[in-house]
This record gives structure tokens, sequence and C-alpha cells, in this order.
């Protein structure tokens, strides 16, 4: 009786490990990639001057590019990239954090983000971010030594691995995670720690391999990406590098705390 009892169980489980298995392969798209399309005729509203482009892609698709101008005779660029919510109507209104000090800004929407066409994935993500990148390098001329590259949340890993393919002065990383499955929160992991995910992420990859100055920023209070996550990521940064951590700082409130840009201010007009 117990052997049966103990049998049934197992079988049991397993079950629900192959259903729980099929259903989080079937939704991890959705989870990871919450981006929000637009009518390709919606007009974007920011309170700065920015112009709004299209690269195609080879395979048929088009990237949607929005380009802040500064009013000041500009220091460099920022190509920055998002994170896995919204698009660009939100995303835009960030360009003024770089623009203020002299900084020009140019930001992607991912595919199926706006008015991006096709669907996302973690290889399109970093050879898009590489067509953004040939294209400013085509119509800006921006050097090296004046561009940054600067991520946040899923873009940091798209920002650190484009880091290891151009050059680039600045790598900024804003609540970064050091890969996909270190960005789940200590109470869930020994669910997902046992799931199969489609994708990796593998930002402390990207960083042993970039040379550029690297400067991460967190909070202490990230209940998306934990900060011990960010955390594995500090052994990998080398002399000039830094690690900021913002007290009272969350996964969607930093830009809202003065220390967040007394340290953007401090990095961008060194």
């Amino acid at each position: 009786m117990l052997k049966k009892r103990r049998n049934r169980t197992i079988a049991i489980l397993g079950i629900t490990f192959v259903i729980l298995t099929m259903a989080f392969q079937l939704l991890q798209d959705k989870i990871i990639f919450q981006g929000v399309r637009l009518n390709a005729s919606h007009s974007f509203v920011f309170d700065q001057p920015f112009e709004e482009h299209f690269i195609p892609t080879p395979d048929g698709h088009q990237i949607n590019l929005l380009l802040f101008r500064t009013a000041q005779a500009p220091k460099g660029l920022v190509i920055y990239f998002h994170g896995n919510r919204d698009n660009l109507q939100r995303w835009g209104n960030y360009a003024k954090d770089f623009t203020q000090y002299g900084y020009e800004v140019l930001m992607m929407d991912y595919r199926g983000y706006g008015k991006s066409t096709g669907k996302p994935n973690e290889r399109v993500l970093y050879a898009d971010a590489k067509l953004v990148w040939q294209w400013a390098k085509d119509n800006l001329a921006t050097p090296p030594s004046q561009l940054v590259l600067y991520g946040r949340s899923l873009g940091t890993a798209v920002a650190s691995q484009l880091a290891t393919e151009v050059k680039a002065a600045l790598l900024i990383l804003e609540t970064p995670f050091d890969e996909l499955r270190g960005a789940i929160v200590p109470w869930l992991k020994p669910v997902f720690s046992v799931l199969p995910f489609s994708y990796e992420f593998p930002t402390y990859r990207h960083l042993a391999k970039s040379d550029c100055r690297k400067v991460i920023v967190h909070g202490t209070d990230d209940m998306i990406t934990p900060i011990s996550s960010a955390l594995r990521l500090k052994p990998l940064l080398k002399e000039g590098d830094a690690f900021f951590v913002i007290p009272r700082g969350s996964h969607g409130n930093l830009r809202e705390l003065e220390e967040y840009h007394v340290k953007l201010a401090e990095v961008l007009n060194q």
C-alpha cells in the first residue's frame, strides 16, 4: 500500500512538472517580452526635440528609432536600451536625463514593441542593437571616445553584449542581472530553477569580454531584479569602474531619487 502511494505521488509530481514545463515554455516569451505595440500612424509626443527613424533589418522587418537632440554642443551620444515593458512612448521621456548634460540620445524599440515589427528573441535583440550602432556610426559619426551604451533591466544584457563588439567609452547598466535566471526573486527560485529557460541573457559573460569603462547602478529595494544578482557582476569590474548602490531604490523608482541623478551627472560629466 505504501509503495503504491509513493509511486502515485511520484507520478503526480512528474506529471505536474511536465505540465509546468510545457506551460512555462509556452508563456516564457510573454513573461520576458512585455512590449506594447503602437499603430504605425502613432505620433510621439515629448517635451524636447526629437527625430523619428526606421532601420530595415536583413530579414524584412523594421526597427523604430527616436533620436533626441540636445540644445548644447553635443558632448557625445547615448545609445539607450530600455527594459522589457511598454515602448518608446514611455521610454522616450527618459532621454532628458542625458540631453540636459549635453548628450544626444538614440533609443530603439525591440521587435514587437511600439512601431518595430517582428518578434523579439535574444538573438535578434543583439543583432538589431548592432544595426542601431551601425546606423549611428553612419549618420551621426560619433567617435568611440564619445559613445555611451546605456542599458536598463533587460536592456543591460543587450547593451553589454553590444559592448563586446563595438568600441565605446562607457557602459552604464541600470538594475542589471548577472543572467536571466539570476533575476528570479529568492522565494521563486525553488520553482524556476528547475524549469528550462529558452534564453540566457548572460550579462556576466558579456562584461568579462568588454573593454570599456563600466558603471553599474542598482537599488537596495529592487524586488524585480534582486541586488544579489547585480552584486555577482561586481567582481568583473576593473580599476576605474564603479558600482553605485542607491538606498531605497526599487526597480522602477531610481529616476525619482536624487542620488541616482547625482551619480549619473558625476559619471557623464567626467
